[in-house]
C-alpha cells in the first residue's frame, strides 16, 4: 500500500510516521519552498504525547520543551477560579509539553528524514487536483507560478492540508470558507524572568477577553524562559468577514493590541512588560469549520485541520491531528482493503472531534472562567460563594474526558 499526503504540517508529518512504522509506504507534499518552524507556542496534551513517545519521539522534545506542571484559571482581574497539576504531576504516564509550534515540527520533521529519507518529502508542490479509480488515486502538483511539476499515484490520499483544505474544497466545493467568530488572537514569545515554578502556565479571562501565558523553553539564563504569551479579543460579531486573511505569519499590530492588554490584571507576571518586551508578535482571526458530514470520499481523506478546524482553546488543535494519524494509520494497517480502512477512521474520529469543535465554540474547559465571571462581573471574596467546587470541576473534567485527555496511568495500547 502507499499513501499520497497532501501537507507538511504537524498532522501530516505525524501521518507519515506512523505509517512508517506500520509498514506502509508513503510520500508527502507540502505546497510552500521548505518546510518552515512557523508559530509561536502551543501545548501538547498528555493523549497525543503518548503517541509520539511511542514513535520515540520523547527525549527530543525533552529537549526543546517545557514539562507543563501546573495551569491556573483566572478572572481578568486576577482571582483565581481554578488551580489543577498538569501532565506527569497530574497522574499521567507522560507529560504534557509546552512548546514553540515550529520546534514540535521540527523534530517531527527531523524524524521523517532520517526514517523515510529526504526524497519521501516533496516541497514546492501544491496540489492542483486528483482523480481517483478502483485501482487507485492520482494527485497532480504544481508549482506556485501554476506549472505542473509532479503527478503522483497511490492507494489513498490524504488531505492534510489546513484551514483551507484543497483537499476539503474538492470535496465539498459549496462550502465556503472559515467561519470567523469576531476573535482576534495575538500571540508572541520572548525571554523573561520565570515566574512560579517556571512550569507554570495561567489563562485569565473567558472567551471574549482572555490573556495566556506559559514558558515554551528555557531562556537564555537559569533564571528565565522563552515565555509564550496570547491575547484573545472579541472585536467583532462574526457576521463580517475578518480584517485580514487567516495565517500563521500575520504581524500583528501593537496599536491595535495594546489598549486591550492593559485591562487584564495578573499578579503572577507583569503582563504589560512581557508584550512590550516582544520586538514582534503575530495575529490570527479565530476561524474554524462546521464539522463536515463524512471526511472520506472513495480512496480520499481528510486529517487534522483540513479535517476539524477549531478555535485554540484547550490546547487541542495540534493534539487532535496527532490522534488522527494514530488511528488512521492503524485502521489501514488492520483492514483488507483501504476504503475501509477510512471508513474505520472516519467512524471513530469524525464524531469526537465534531464534540470538540462545538465545545470549544462555548468555550472548552475554560468557560469555567465565563460561567464565574457572568455570576461576579465585579470580582468575589470566595468563588465557592460564586460556583461551588463541583460545578467548577464538572466542566473543567468534562473537557477533559470529552477530548480524550482525562488524567489516568495504564499501559499504552
Amino acid at each position: 500500500m502507499k499513501a499520497i499526503i497532501v501537507g507538511g504540517g504537524i498532522g501530516g508529518l505525524t501521518t507519515a510516521l506512523m505509517l512508517r512504522s506500520r509498514g506502509i509506504q508513503c510520500e508527502l507534499y507540502e505546497q510552500s519552498e521548505t518546510i518552515r518552524e512557523l508559530g509561536v507556542g502551543i501545548n501538547t496534551l498528555p493523549h497525543a504525547i503518548r503517541e509520539l513517545a511511542g514513535l520515540g519521539l520523547l527525549d527530543r522534545l525533552d529537549e526543546v520543551a517545557i514539562r507543563t506542571y501546573e495551569l491556573f484559571y483566572l478572572t481578568r482581574h486576577g482571582q483565581q477560579v481554578w488551580h489543577e497539576k498538569r501532565g506527569l504531576d497530574a497522574g499521567h504516564d507522560v507529560p504534557q509539553f509546552s512548546i514553540h509550534r515550529g520546534r514540535l515540527q521540527g523534530v517531527i520533521h527531523q524524524a521523517v528524514v532520517e526514517r523515510l529519507g529526504t526524497e519521501a518529502i516533496r516541497t514546492g508542490c501544491r496540489l492542483g487536483a486528483f482523480t481517483q479509480d478502483e485501482g487507485g488515486v492520482s494527485a497532480h502538483f504544481f508549482d506556485r507560478a501554476g506549472c505542473h511539476v509532479h503527478t503522483a499515484r497511490g492507494d489513498i490520499l490524504i488531505g492534510a492540508d489546513g484551514i483551507h483544505s484543497k483537499v476539503r474544497q474538492t470535496l465539498f466545493p459549496d462550502e465556503g470558507g472559515p467561519c470567523w467568530n469576531g476573535l482576534m488572537l495575538w500571540r508572541g514569545a520572548t525571554d523573561w524572568p520565570a515566574f512560579l515554578t517556571g512550569r507554570s502556565m495561567i489563562i485569565a479571562g473567558g472567551l471574549n477577553a482572555k490573556a495566556v501565558i506559559y514558558p515554551i523553553a528555557p531562556g537564555s539564563s537559569p533564571a528565565s524562559r522563552l515565555t509564550n504569551w496570547a491575547v484573545l479579543v472579541r472585536i467583532g460579531d462574526g457576521t463580517s468577514p475578518p480584517p485580514r486573511r487567516e495565517g500563521w505569519s500575520n504581524l500583528g499590530r501593537r496599536e491595535e493590541m495594546m489598549p486591550y492588554v492593559t485591562s487584564f490584571t495578573i499578579p503572577q507576571v507583569d503582563f504589560v512588560g512581557l508584550i512590550n518586551a516582544t520586538p514582534e508578535f503575530w495575529e490570527y482571526p479565530c476561524c474554524d469549520r462546521d464539522p463536515l458530514p463524512y471526511w472520506s470520499s472513495g480512496r480520499v481523506t481528510l486529517l487534522g485541520d483540513a479535517a476539524h478546524p477549531m478555535y485554540p482553546v484547550g490546547s487541542n488543535g495540534a493534539s487532535q491531528a496527532v490522534l488522527d494519524a494514530r488511528c488512521l494509520a492503524d485502521a489501514l494497517a488492520r483492514s483488507e482493503h483501504p476504503r475501509q480502512a477510512l471508513v474505520a477512521y472516519e467512524r471513530q474520529r469524525l464524531p469526537m472531534t465534531a464534540d470538540i469543535v462545538a465545545s470549544n465554540r462555548r468555550g472548552g474547559p475554560e468557560g469555567v472562567i465565563d460561567a464565574v465571571e457572568q455570576l461576579a462581573p465585579q470580582g468575589f471574596t470566595d468563588v465557592d460563594t460564586i460556583l461551588n467546587y463541583e460545578a467548577r470541576e464538572a466542566i473543567v473534567r468534562g473537557y477533559a474526558a470529552k477530548a480524550g485527555f482525562a488524567a489516568r496511568v495504564v499501559a499504552r495500547q
